[in-house]
């Protein structure tokens, strides 16, 4: 199996991903449709595990900072809280 960065470039392989993503979570599309998104990104898009590298252009301090809204933020579940908790200690 080739690597979905070469033949489709990263981002567009992340922005994939993203969207079968998006499809398995949205409580609107059938089940068919979402065992679909799943097999694609299984076999072809590594599961949805795709890298952009260094070159993501993320900075840290800004990612720091999300972390933090998320955790003050009231909209914001306690899972997410505690998910974006444990991200900033491992950043």
């Amino acid at each position: 199996m080739s690597n979905p960065e070469e033949t489709l470039g990263a981002e567009e392989a992340l922005n994939k991903a993203r969207g079968y993503k998006a499809t398995i979570s949205n409580p609107n599309v059938s089940d068919e449709a979402k065992q679909h998104a799943q097999e694609v990104l299984d076999k072809e898009l590594r599961g949805g595990n795709i890298n952009l590298g260094s070159d993501s252009g993320v900075d840290p301090g800004n990612q720091a900072r999300g972390y933090k809204a998320a955790m003050s933020n009231p909209n914001v579940s306690e899972e997410g809280k505690k998910a974006a908790e444990e991200k900033l200690k491992n950043m």
